[in-house]
């Protein structure tokens, strides 16, 4: 006879069906497991007889044999120990045959026979629901697999005894709850910068529309404080993105406690990272930097200090929206829908251009060190400002700067307007003007006659590539919101022009 219990493996954040089969037979001692299991699989045989002996289960002296099907779909990951448990419990009679298949199981076992946390609760939910399944999990993941769905039937054991009563009807296990997390500490907020009203204004406008920004200054003129203040001003994320972003997150272990949160994510990767930590990667194909960014912010400080390789690594997330890793025996994508903001100083000394310095290799030093970034990649960012050091008239001037709150107000309704707006032109999917599709862009942000004057003229003589001409319009789409005007006219085409002209001497270099 042989028992089954429904268990997933993962592919990127879509989890895949998996049918665990338990056959008890005459032969060989022994417990072998089958199906591609990796190494964490396949040691799950030393977990799960330890866990069934401390829970007063002892295997029988037969063979027994563990297939993984499908059998050439690769399985990775410690969440196959309490579906294999639990399919030799319902072998040995400890648990009913049938009443385990109205359930998708995943979960890791401890040698005394407890249940511990497991990444990707959060999608294995989802996919239960679908299939139209419940779930069991481990009780500390019951929070975060609550959030499928208000109907689905969710068990979330401590221990496999526990598990074996609530079948038996001695113990009743009771529905976890979904948990958010709480507002531990407030963000950054605006009112602490000191002067910089023009970075000021352009992170307002970033925000916006969801715009790329970068920003160059010596060191010290507060790029990365401005940056850090970035998500006070953003919306929060709506239903639809927190369950996208929580899915990438449950995928990566991120998420404490099985608590989601509406903040968006901010991720401030070091410059040393790699490719794989950053477009993700490695031997299981993990979600690097970009994806645990999806939906929010990526921080790049020190800009020209990563790899240059790793920098055109993010050219294609930034146009389509995902990370997509192949591999030879694998191929897997991740959502990377992301606001890239980056900082750099002018050169490697950090003073080039400002009154009173002077460096010593002359131009070439500046020339050389924005080389390292590519005339692609800057052309698919919206936003480039430069950001002089704060004078000393800044700092002692009385008063208090505007606050993030008040900021934020104006941004919430300029994302408004861009998502009602959307929702008429039915492409409800479409949340911010950056990712407005090219083929409805000169629809929502056509100008008026001066104001396409202006453009066309600009693009003639700053040879404005097709993308850098389309993204002018959606930088002087989200201007007119911030504005609440319907029609883009002339000074709204200005100062999106005027966002990318810091920008013309770093595309020559390069």
């Amino acid at each position: 006879m042989v028992s089954r219990v429904s268990t997933v493996s993962f592919q990127g954040i879509h989890a895949v069906p998996v049918d665990v089969q338990v056959m008890v037979a005459p032969g060989k001692i022994g417990m072998n497991i089958v199906g591609l299991p990796d190494k964490a699989v396949a040691e799950s045989r030393e977990r799960v007889q330890a866990a069934l002996h401390a829970s007063g289960l002892s295997l029988p002296a037969k063979k027994v044999t563990v297939n993984l099907a499908p059998a050439d779909l690769p399985k990775e990951g410690s969440h196959f120990d309490l579906p294999i448990a639990l399919c030799l419990m319902s072998a040995l009679g400890a648990i009913p045959a049938d009443a385990l298949s109205g359930y998708v199981v995943l979960g890791e076992l401890s040698l005394d026979g407890t249940i511990a946390a497991v990444t990707g609760v959060l999608p294995a939910a989802i996919g239960a629901n679908e299939q139209d399944k419940g779930l069991i999990c481990p009780a500390a993941c019951g929070p975060e697999a609550a959030w499928a769905s208000a109907d689905l039937d969710i068990l979330a054991p401590r221990s496999l005894i526990a598990m074996a009563n609530h079948f038996k009807g001695t113990q009743v296990l009771s529905r976890p709850q979904a948990a958010i997390r709480g507002a531990t500490e407030g963000l950054p907020d605006l009112a602490d910068i000191k002067g910089q009203e023009t970075a000021k204004r352009a992170l307002e406008v970033a925000a916006a529309g969801g715009h790329n920004l970068l920003m160059s200054g010596p060191p010290g003129s507060g790029k990365s404080m401005l940056a850090a203040r970035l998500p006070s001003i953003l919306p929060s994320l709506s239903p639809a993105e927190l369950l996208e972003v929580s899915m990438i997150h449950s995928i990566a272990g991120l998420l404490s406690g099985g608590e989601l949160s509406d903040r968006r994510p901010y991720r401030a990767p070091h410059h040393s990272a790699s490719m794989a930590a950053m477009v993700g990667g490695g031997m299981r194909a993990r979600p690097g930097e970009v994806s645990l960014a999806h939906n929010g912010v990526l921080f790049l400080d020190e800009f020209p200090e990563f790899s240059p390789q790793v920098l055109d690594s993010l050219r294609q997330p930034l146009e389509s929206g995902e990370c997509i890793i192949a591999r030879a025996n694998h191929h897997v994508s991740y959502p990377a829908r992301i606001q890239l903001i980056a900082a750099m100083n002018p050169c490697r000394c950090g003073m080039a251009g400002e009154p009173g310095h002077s460096c010593a290799r002359g131009p070439r030093c500046q020339a050389d060190y924005q080389a390292r970034i590519s005339g692609p990649l800057l052309d698919r960012i919206d936003l480039r400002i430069t950001v002089p050091a704060v004078t000393a008239a800044d700092l002692i001037k009385p008063g208090t700067s505007e606050s993030s709150a008040d900021v934020a107000q104006r941004v919430a309704m300029a994302r408004e307007r861009q998502k009602e707006r959307f929702a008429d032109l039915d492409v409800p999917f479409v949340t911010a003007n950056a990712l407005c599709p090219t083929s409805l862009i000169e629809t929502v942000a056509g100008p008026d006659a001066a104001g396409a004057a202006l453009l066309h003229e600009a693009a003639e003589r700053m040879k404005f590539s097709a993308r850098a001409y389309h993204r002018v319009l959606k930088v002087a789409r989200t201007l007119a919101d911030l504005d609440g005007t319907a029609k883009v006219g002339r000074m709204h085409i200005a100062e999106a022009i005027s966002y990318r002209l810091p920008g013309d001497g770093m595309a020559a270099a390069a």
